[in-house]
């Protein structure tokens, strides 16, 4: 497994980063563990987590068992040179009490929890999982109206967070602040009141970004390659379609379709339709969907990673088989083709 430097900083991490947010809920323990394992013995060293995982469903019941697990497997292994990020959930989220907003208050009590969690004294990257004055991502773009923000409260609140992420990474609790789920100009207030205030700088950016999710490739993209900001891209399967499990509008037992009928919002009328035509190119060239589909991101001009998740350890086998996989230029032209020919499709 190639490994790359993160951003501006001393962090050496894999070119995958193994995604856990299915561990508590449709993945039992001993299988996460077995996922982690097998990761590792691939050579993956960066693990990405969240206070409020296992998903489907998030519930405030469940709301820390990943990270549970995830903190006995750091345990029982202590893998020398692991990376582990995780996040504070968002204002709304069921997973915490009242639906709180991230405030410095807050984040200070949830970072110590997940270090509790997690069995570890510091945690390497910590992410906002989406801005408190919300967002257009989690299929919110089509209505997205950002005209009732506050940005005086907005710029008082990054200060907030960034003042306290600097007191955070003194104690040796974290090392690095991070976001995700936010915007380029979002971003780059973040990155100004750091450059301006001698504040901590935002180290990545966890986006949805996949064959059929690529809102980042345009400002966002332009701002990440400009100030050194890697993405780390969820759900480069767009949630599994890209596997074809889907194709002719389907639902395996167990799935997460199973679960989540329309997939947060991906199933729509055109999506299979967009499906089938990257089927189609993976078959022209000899390549398995799901390994065109995941080492396309490694392709892009913005230094991207892709954040691997697997219900089963057959299925982590699978995507692990393609991490040699490279995607060739006729291939990428195949794909801007069907890009421009089915745009946007959710």
């Amino acid at each position: 497994m190639r490994k790359r430097t993160l951003g501006r900083s001393d962090l050496t991490v894999s070119e995958y980063c193994l995604g856990t947010m299915t561990y508590g809920s449709q993945t039992e323990e001993t299988d996460a563990h077995r996922q982690m394992d097998m990761a590792w013995d691939a050579g993956i060293n960066f693990l990405d987590a969240a206070e409020m995982y296992p998903v489907n469903p998030v519930t405030l019941e469940t709301a820390g068992r990943t990270e549970e697990i995830v903190g006995r497997w750091l345990a029982s292994r202590k893998p020398n040179g692991a990376v582990i990020a995780t996040k504070i959930t968002g204002e709304g989220s069921v997973a915490v009490p009242g639906g709180v907003p991230i405030s410095g208050d807050r984040m200070r009590a949830a970072v110590d929890a997940s270090l509790a969690r997690l069995q570890t004294d510091c945690i390497d990257i910590y992410q906002l999982h989406w801005p408190n004055r919300g967002s257009y991502h989690f299929r919110k773009s089509w209505g997205f109206d950002p005209s009732g923000q506050n940005r005086a409260e907005t710029v008082a609140h990054m200060r907030e967070i960034l003042t306290l992420a600097q007191e955070l990474i003194a104690a040796g609790k974290i090392r690095h602040i991070a976001l995700s789920n936010e915007s380029a100009w979002g971003t780059g207030m973040w990155l100004r009141l750091a450059e301006e205030e001698g504040l901590p700088r935002v180290l990545t950016l966890q986006n949805e970004y996949s064959l059929l999710c690529r809102y980042f490739d345009l400002d966002m993209a332009e701002l990440c390659v400009n100030e050194d900001i890697p993405l780390l891209a969820y759900t480069p399967l767009a949630a599994g379609l890209l596997t074809g499990k889907y194709a002719g509008n389907v639902t395996p037992d167990d799935s997460r379709r199973s679960r989540n009928g329309d997939l947060g919002g991906r199933i729509t009328g055109r999506v299979f339709e967009a499906v089938s035509g990257y089927m189609a190119i993976a078959n022209e060239h000899n390549i398995d969907p799901v390994h065109m589909a995941i080492n396309w991101t490694l392709s892009r001009p913005a230094t991207t990673l892709p954040i691997i998740g697997a219900t089963t350890s057959e299925q982590l086998a699978h995507i692990l088989a393609g991490r040699d996989v490279q995607i060739t230029a006729e291939m990428r032209a195949a794909i801007e083709q069907m890009n421009r020919a089915m745009p946007m499709v959710f």
